[in-house]
């Protein structure tokens, strides 16, 4: 078990969370809940060791594996992929080599009866007994599976780390967690830059190999699946409830109405008081009730409703422009760099107002064929957008193509038409710029505060077709809700390229699967399509076996 107590953190006077406590046991799958600067990420920071508090301590078993993984982080630069990966057994090879050159030496020392001669016996005999208690590894299987899983091909495997994208860096980061086999996982926002297949992969994971988890997800169904306890900081203080995320969510709801209820019934209580001392002050006869009366609101300790979040802003997309019936006509379509084949002979119609999502693993050719269509890349085959197309794009790096030198504010007045000019702080309140952070210069926002604000741009603008790679990958439950209603009512043509199931569920209504060098087209709704893929993939090892 492992212990939290008493835990808590103050910064320039202002304190983050007080006294804060609670225990860590095997099998606790922890959602780590809260709205953005509730703590969430120092409290993981202090767990693991990273971070210490202002006052109170984190206790654990002496030999207990904390494993902690951030949102940024880069790995070496110097290894493969493998390399890297095989870090994770580095402890136990250190132990192993140890014993080999203490045996040696034992082997080729002549003085038996010296203390050093008895020294090294007991640390070879200590060193064994550690070594040979590990269950037995097979540490390039176990490594193998491993970055399988996390959606690695066998040729990255020698290909040098510096060769991946920050999102690969961070698989490749998890994986050396994963085969550690911690007592307690850590996980910061783990599933941004994750396809489907390898979130599921990783679910499966955590459900039946951890010992314990505690996570901050955005990812509201990754969440459920794999949590059986929710933990919210709110306000300096936690609430621990013994559930998973979604029930969770009905419990803070029932306890903030009971807090409001209380508060209110308070605030009469108190107004009837005050009304009393008002009213009978420098009255001679009730001078000793006026003196208890005040004694009495000196004592009252104010209940405080926890903040709720209580935004209901409805963004809308302007009007759609009308185009023609067919927005994008793909037909055989071969995309290539050099002998690598991203795709080849894909073919696709998407009607006006249908709004599809593109699924697969990484690297199979989503995001190479949004940039055919958005005419970026030089491609073999026909690619027709229909007459009026009016483009909204939101690439992966849309954040980095953001005016620096500009306010917040600056940015989004310049874009801004008619009526939503009035509501420019709301919208920008909406989405996590409230207060002075209006005024900041873009140039010193952090990557997930520019990704919001170019969100913002794009929901500011008239287009008929809407293409959105990853848009949800810096973004928090709250803010994908309300880009999830606004995209709802959108009256255009949309393309998602997306891994967050629960944002897909219920918006798209087809999938363009991508795998294997082909697109392949599902009438279905992101659920229908997960479905089929897991019987499919039933039949494969049925098929298997029977061999």
């Amino acid at each position: 078990m492992i212990s939290v107590d008493s835990v808590s953190v103050e910064f320039s006077g202002t304190t983050l969370f007080k006294d804060i406590t609670f225990n860590i046991n095997e099998n606790d799958r922890i959602a780590l809940m809260g709205k953005n600067g509730a703590g969430k990420s120092t409290l993981l920071k202090i767990i693991s060791g990273n971070s210490k508090p202002t006052r109170g301590k984190i206790s654990a078993p002496k030999d207990a594996i904390i494993a902690y993984l951030p949102q940024h982080l880069l790995t070496d630069d110097n290894s493969s992929v493998f390399e890297e990966t095989s870090k994770a057994f580095s402890k136990i090879l250190d132990m192993k080599k140890q014993m080999e050159e203490l045996n040696h030496q034992l082997e080729t020392r002549t003085d038996y009866e010296s203390d050093e001669y008895s020294k090294i016996i007991e640390q070879v005999s200590e060193l064994s007994e550690k070594y040979y208690s590990i269950e037995e590894i097979n540490f390039d299987a176990e490594i193998e599976k491993t970055l399988l899983g996390l959606g690695f091909l066998r040729t990255d495997f020698t290909r040098p780390t510096s060769e991946f994208s920050g999102g690969w860096r961070m698989r490749i980061e998890l994986a050396k967690i994963l085969l550690q086999k911690p007592d307690l996982i850590l996980l910061d926002e783990p599933t941004n830059h994750m396809d489907i297949e390898s979130i599921q992969w990783l679910e499966d994971f955590l459900v039946n190999n951890a010992k314990a988890v505690i996570v901050i997800s955005h990812d509201k169904t990754f969440v459920d699946n794999i949590t059986n306890r929710t933990i919210e900081v709110t306000m300096g203080r936690i609430y621990d409830y013994k559930v998973p995320y979604s029930q969770y969510l009905q419990l803070r709801k029932e306890r903030r109405e009971q807090q409001q209820k209380q508060f209110d019934d308070q605030a009469k209580q108190i107004a009837d008081i005050q009304g009393f001392i008002d009213r009978f002050k420098g009255t001679y006869s009730k001078t000793l009730q006026v003196q208890s009366r005040v004694k009495t609101l000196e004592k009252i300790e104010i209940v405080q409703v926890d903040e709720v979040d209580s935004s209901a802003l409805n963004l809308k997309f302007p009007p759609a422009p009308r185009s023609g019936n067919y927005p994008v006509i793909v037909d055989g379509l071969t995309k290539r760099y050099g002998d690598h084949v991203v795709f080849q002979d894909a073919s696709m119609t998407i009607s006006r107002g249908e709004k599809v999502a593109f699924v697969g693993k990484n690297g199979e050719g989503k995001s190479t064929m949004v940039k055919a269509i958005m005419g970026q890349i030089e491609v073999e085959g026909k690619m027709q957008l229909a007459h009026n197309s009016m483009i909204g794009y939101f690439a992966q790096n849309q954040a980095s193509l953001l005016e620096e030198d500009i306010t917040v504010f600056q940015t989004i007045d310049q874009i801004a038409q008619g009526d939503i000019r009035s509501k420019i702080k709301d919208i920008l309140g909406a989405f996590m710029f409230g207060g002075d952070a209006i005024d900041k210069k873009v140039k010193v926002l952090s990557g997930g505060e520019k990704t919001r604000l170019a969100m913002i741009k794009l929901l500011l603008q008239p287009v008929n077709l809407l293409i959105l790679d990853e848009p949800t990958n810096h973004l928090d439950i709250k803010t994908k809700d309300i880009l999830k209603d606004a995209l709802r009512a959108f009256d255009g043509t949309l393309i998602l390229v997306s891994h967050d199931r629960d944002f897909l569920d219920g918006l798209a209504n087809k999938v363009f699967e991508f795998g294997n060098k082909r697109v392949k087209e599902h009438f279905e709704d992101i659920n229908g399509f997960l479905r089929n893929k897991k019987m499919e993939n039933l039949k494969e090892i049925e098929r298997t076996v029977a061999k």
